[in-house]
């Protein structure tokens, strides 16, 4: 039983077979009303928490927060690859308007395409001519990059801006450790200082 336990805890990301026991363990030893609580929320999260209709956020009724906010800018709309996402450039506070979640990124070698992706919602999200400007926020790595490339080329014909989140180095990383691409990013990604 406990056994099973760690295995299921072990199947969650970012959770390998050392933490599984040791989450396991201190569950075992936790205070019953404390477990309890874990149950009702692992619960109410399943049964409560759906996709919003209009950009595929976590959502507690049809539209998520964020696309009922009125006082949300609908002409600009951040693409991102999922939830989590959203929650990260929100903690920036810099981002005042609209997502869209595509629900991954394009990987052949997993199978994913574009019809596995909301990328025809998106596409009709543009139908009523308020967007003018698209945020692609997908990760920096090989899928990310792709999808924002295939991206890029489904929305020419549209008209609107598109641009892509700079990258480059981290607030308090050392030059040393950058690798090649993220150095050679941020030399194509530096600006102007005022002085």
């Amino acid at each position: 039983m406990v056994q099973d336990l760690i295995d299921e805890l072990g199947q969650l990301p970012g959770i390998g077979p050392k933490s599984a026991q040791r989450i396991a363990f201190h569950l075992l030893q936790a205070d019953g009303a404390d477990v309890q609580r874990l149950i009702t929320a692992l619960a109410e999260v399943k049964e409560k928490v759906a996709f919003c209709t209009m950009c595929g956020n976590i959502a507690q009724a049809t539209l998520c927060r964020i696309c009922a906010d009125p006082r949300r800018d609908g002409q600009a709309i951040c693409v991102v690859e999922e939830p989590k996402d959203v929650v990260a450039i929100e903690r920036t506070g810099e981002f005042r308007g609209r997502y869209h979640v595509l629900g991954g990124a394009i990987s052949p070698m997993d199978g994913i395409g574009p019809e596995q992706l909301r990328v025809a919602e998106l596409m009709s999200r543009l139908a009523s001519g308020e967007v003018v400007e698209i945020i692609l926020a997908t990760d920096p790595n090989i899928e990310g990059e792709a999808t924002a490339a295939y991206l890029a080329r489904q929305l020419k014909p549209f008209g609107l801006r598109v641009t892509r989140l700079a990258s480059g180095l981290p607030v308090g990383g050392d030059l040393e450790y950058a690798d090649e691409v993220t150095l050679g990013r941020a030399f194509e990604g530096r600006r102007l200082i005022d002085a």
